[in-house]
């Protein structure tokens, strides 16, 4: 299937219907930019091997953006959280596979973008599998503060920080 930027617009329009928190919407909306085509570098295939992905969010403050790409990752992993590039040299890589996802909000929430938001909590996991939430929301900062200290008291069982935020995922 080959997108255009119309159809980008709809496929995370229809992400988006799913996500209950507004602020994160807003968010992400204050962020989404107009799609916009351009070639960036395969780095695991022949030398200089390019990849047409469509830009459809940036975050300035962190040099990142959220692209949509058919090949490469894609079609599996179609949505990839990339540097920006560097204009003077005219260098747009791609990635690495781990910066690659099945959605766009996969993609946003492993963004720094995402980490601006206080809707981050902790998590216990223990032994059995069994995952309680263990604060409220609050900041990225603090939540990874508490997750590395509760690892230290009790390293039998998980810590872990996720947002807060209901999508169907």
């Amino acid at each position: 299937m080959s997108v255009d930027a119309i159809g980008l617009q709809e496929l995370i329009e229809r992400e988006l219907v799913q996500v209950t928190d507004a602020r994160v919407v807003a968010h992400i909306c204050g962020l989404l930019v107009e799609p916009k085509l351009m070639m960036r570098d395969w780095a695991y295939g022949e030398p200089g091997q390019q990849y047409p992905c469509w830009t459809v969010f940036e975050h300035d403050a962190s040099d990142t953006t959220i692209v949509y790409c058919e090949s490469g990752f894609g079609p599996r992993c179609p949505w990839g959280l990339v540097w920006s590039g560097d204009e003077k040299r005219k260098y747009f890589p791609m990635g690495m596979d781990s910066g690659w996802y099945p959605r766009f909000l996969d993609a946003y929430f492993e963004s720094f973008a995402a980490t601006e938001l206080p809707i981050w909590r902790v998590f216990r996991t223990d032994a059995s599998g069994t995952r309680e939430l263990l604060t409220e929301e609050g900041s990225w900062e603090a939540a990874w503060q508490q997750v590395y200290a509760r690892r230290g008291a009790d390293p039998a069982c998980r810590y872990d920080c996720d947002h807060s935020v209901a999508y169907g995922r």
